[in-house]
């Protein structure tokens, strides 16, 4: 039975509602500077209420973008960011889940080695190698192309570790009935194992989406061309405008577009995330 404090139910009300403002008042603010004119922000006030250039400001961003930063249109940028960050999530779970389901169910001599080896790689991510990894790129003619963008950062420890644990919790009974019913391998990684690891894949899906929607570093380092440059390096390279200051409302306006996917995929697939992040046995 749980007790009635009304101290306690108001405390963790004004806590949450705390959170709440704390973490929405910086996206509010954007929005509200997405909506003013670049002169409205010279006086070194911003404004706390939606202004008269909304429309005005997006249009602008979605069909013609920054000049004086050199980078192309939002929607150009945001298509960029989307094959990317599809990607990897995509080429991620895939070469993840097939690399547990081999260790896992198939025996191969020093398959624990090499389970510990594909982990170890935790500690290696890439900022740590990128100038090895840019060298390797350049030399295979990867600058400005998605296979570039894409490429070295598609394997996973992490997801391999955690598929790893869904199949480890699989009984052993259900293999050996497919066994007993003919199935072979690939019929039983199929038809057995990714229905069950869907709610997985999708909790997977979300993170890993977001993780390359917002990569950074690697895309503006190996991008050149205005063709292929992502939204988070877009955004940096308008805020670093050359042949004048910054034109923060646009930016405002470019930030704001950026969020919309990520939450989007968060929102669509928010049943099966919550759902892949707490189920513990199948």
């Amino acid at each position: 039975m749980i007790e009635n404090r009304p101290g306690l139910t108001l405390l963790a009300h004004l806590t949450l509602m705390a959170g709440v403002v704390i973490v929405a008042l910086p996206v509010w603010v954007a929005f509200v500077a997405s909506t003013h004119t670049a002169t409205d922000f010279m006086s070194g006030t911003i404004p706390l209420w939606p202004g008269p250039h909304l429309v005005e400001n997006y249009a602008r961003m979605l069909d013609t973008g920054v000049s004086t930063s050199g980078t192309p249109p939002v929607g150009t940028m945001m298509l960029n960011s989307l094959v990317m960050a599809l990607l990897i999530a995509c080429g991620k779970i895939a070469i993840s889940i097939t690399s547990a389901f081999a260790i896992v169910y198939f025996r191969f001599p020093l398959r624990t080695l090499a389970f510990w080896c594909i982990f170890i790689t935790l500690m290696l991510p890439v900022e740590v190698r990128i100038v090895p990894t840019f060298q390797v790129v350049a030399d295979l003619g990867m600058l400005n192309s998605y296979a570039g963008l894409t490429i070295p950062l598609i394997a996973s420890a992490t997801a391999t570790f955690l598929f790893r644990q869904v199949f480890l919790t699989i009984p052993d009974e259900l293999t050996e009935a497919a066994r007993i019913d003919g199935a072979g391998p690939m019929k039983f990684f199929r038809d057995i194992l990714l229905p069950l690891s869907r709610t997985n894949i999708a909790a997977l899906f979300v993170i890993l989406f977001i993780y390359g929607w917002n990569q950074y570093l690697w895309p503006l380092l190996i991008t050149t061309s205005s063709d292929y440059y992502t939204i988070v390096a877009g955004i940096k390279r308008m805020a670093d405008a050359v042949d004048g200051l910054p034109q923060w409302h646009l930016v405002m306006a470019t930030a704001m577009l950026a969020m919309l996917p990520p939450v989007a995929v968060v929102i669509g697939m928010q049943r099966l995330f919550v759902k892949g992040l707490v189920e513990t046995e199948k």
